[in-house]
């Protein structure tokens, strides 16, 4: 695949995919719960309580109990979908998910919304940069975070069939569109965007259409990269990655959440068992956000395209 034919068809919020993924689950499945902690219209929940309004629970500011009754609701046969922000999914719930979900592997979808610094003016409290590394340390969980709109809604009706918890991560502001709206998310499996042989760039979420922008203007000086979007953290794809660095032999993970816990971390463990390489890490560097507009904490956190350009150039002089 030629990394210059991927272009974007506009910009949609992946909370919008979700709700439309959302909305179109309670159609195919009416064992469909939906739970929100008081931000239904953040979470983009209106057309599910439209037309499902018997399954739908608003639980109030208590997220606590909603993730113990998603819990209880999973053990009569339900399907629950929790649904608040990023940091309140985790970080406020986090006894919750591991003693009631985690624990006793119960069939939870827990669905956080505007995560990363491009939640942008609500600032540190709200901009959660460790919720991957919190969830994807939990034995069984698998750990999702889609790159645009209409994965976030193909990947919820992924989660959909699968059993067993799941951890989905998407965001708050508008953001390129660039996958197929029919395109089917396989849970566990990278997809390689670019084939090239300098580098390897690796990215989830967000920042995997910096990443694509990173490697035109990488591919326009001469340097060759192999762009591999990485939509599940858990399980990782292992043989994707793998096959990479061997093409490439150097990598720069890129991912709005903290370098330490995340996909960063992820790849490097596979690295350390498969192949001797180095690599650059692009993420948050031990910090807390602030507030700002979106695309300005980007650049100031070191996570804009070029900071994954100028990374790629480093590491490929480490080879």
């Amino acid at each position: 695949m030629n990394i210059n034919d991927i272009v974007s068809t506009g910009k949609k919020a992946t909370r919008d995919g979700f709700g439309e993924g959302l909305h179109e689950a309670g159609r195919r499945n009416d064992q469909v719960i939906a739970l929100c902690a008081d931000l239904l219209g953040s979470l983009k929940m209106e057309s599910f309580i439209e037309d499902f309004p018997d399954r739908f629970v608003q639980m109030g500011i208590a997220e606590a109990n909603m993730m113990s009754v998603a819990a209880g609701l999973s053990t009569a046969g339900k399907i629950p979908f929790t649904g608040t922000f990023a940091n309140f999914s985790t970080g406020r719930v986090y006894d919750q998910i591991r003693q009631s979900i985690a624990y006793s592997g119960k069939n939870v979808k827990i669905c956080a919304s505007h995560a990363g610094l491009t939640l942008g003016e609500d600032g540190a409290t709200h901009q959660i940069l460790e919720d991957i590394g919190m969830m994807r340390m939990l034995p069984g969980m698998t750990v999702i975070c889609p790159i645009d709109a209409n994965q976030t809604k193909n990947a919820v009706l992924a989660i959909l069939d699968h059993v067993g918890p799941v951890y989905l991560r998407f965001g708050r502001p508008d953001w390129p569109v660039f996958t197929g709206a029919d395109e089917p998310f396989i849970i566990g499996k990278a997809q390689t965007l670019g084939s090239g042989t300098d580098v390897s760039i690796m990215a989830t979420g967000l920042m995997v259409w910096n990443a694509v922008e990173a490697a035109k203007q990488l591919e326009a000086q001469g340097i060759s990269c192999d762009v591999i979007s990485i939509p599940t953290i858990k399980p990782l794809d292992e043989a994707a990655i793998v096959a990479s660095l061997a093409r490439t032999g150097c990598a720069v993970t890129v991912e709005e959440h903290q370098i330490n816990g995340g996909l960063g971390d992820a790849v490097a463990h596979v690295a350390a068992k498969n192949t001797a390489c180095p690599m650059e890490f692009i993420g948050v560097k031990d910090s807390f956000g602030e507030s700002g507009k979106p695309m300005d904490l980007l650049k100031k956190y070191g996570l804009d395209v070029p900071d994954i350009v100028n990374a790629a150039l480093k590491v490929i002089k480490r080879k």
